[in-house]
């Protein structure tokens, strides 16, 4: 994410654009702060697609030592951890999942150039961490929940 020193407002960029644009000699990326909505990252189109090869180089990479033996598999559990601290609250069984849901939809989202999907999953694997690290939580989570409430009405029908 851009530094303090390339962060500006949007407005800046409309009312002054050459002086702004000028900053993105300074540094790779432009935090545009928006008062009414989400802030956007300004860069190059030549950054963005350096930014896209090393990450499909990484996810080729990671993938290449995921599948190579002998001991791939392990050493990419091995490494994981220093990557990802919170998997040390999951069970053995979802550290393994986890290193193959990775891997696999690293491949996936480089294919279609697109992370997003990465991001999303790395979050639900995160929360469910979360989750393993509260006893208490985790203890609601998994009672057994048998009883049956009945149906649950349609939330149209309480407008």
């Amino acid at each position: 994410m851009p530094t303090d020193n390339t962060a500006v407002n949007f407005s800046e960029l409309v009312n002054k654009n050459r002086q702004t644009l000028a900053r993105l000699k300074e540094a790779p990326r432009l935090l545009l702060h928006r008062r009414d909505g989400e802030d956007l990252v300004l860069t190059t189109a030549a950054r963005a697609e350096q930014d896209q090869t090393v990450v499909a180089a990484a996810t080729r990479m990671l993938a290449a030592m995921a599948r190579r033996e002998p001991g791939g598999p392990e050493l990419l559990l091995d490494i994981l951890p220093d990557a990802f601290p919170w998997i040390r609250f999951l069970p053995d069984h979802d550290v393994h999942a986890f290193a193959i849901e990775l891997v696999d939809t690293m491949r996936a989202a480089d294919s279609v150039g697109n992370s997003a999907s990465v991001a999303q999953m790395l979050i639900a694997w995160q929360h469910t961490a979360e989750a393993h690290s509260d006893p208490e939580l985790l203890a609601a989570l998994t009672r057994d929940h048998s009883e049956d409430f009945g149906p649950v009405p349609d939330p149209q029908d309480a407008a």
